[in-house]
């Protein structure tokens, strides 16, 4: 029983999630992502990073890089328990 107990928790642990995008983001869209870090890197690519409660979440901010047009790098996630150099995880790379 604890065994259970204690897979239902880690589920509801929140992940931190980085998407990278090529280009740079307008500052119009910005405030679009609220919650997530905008990172324009000297590369001309996005980093968005930031806390995802769930896969709903993550699903719409997918669909919000899918409706700017901007291609999709990478998505990358990390358990917010971990330190964020280490225990980083690929979902998806060179989409």
């Amino acid at each position: 029983m604890e065994n259970e107990q204690q897979s239902n928790s880690d589920a509801k642990q929140s992940l931190v999630y980085t998407f990278k995008i090529k280009g740079h983001l307008g500052q119009q869209w910005l405030n679009w992502f609220e919650g997530l870090a905008v990172t324009l890197e000297e590369d001309g690519n996005s980093l968005l990073r930031g806390p995802v409660i769930d896969q709903s979440a993550l699903y719409g901010i997918l669909k919000k890089i899918r409706d700017l047009g901007m291609p999709l790098l990478s998505v990358n996630f990390t358990d917010s328990n971990q330190p964020l150099e280490s225990g980083t995880g690929e979902v998806n790379d060179d989409l």
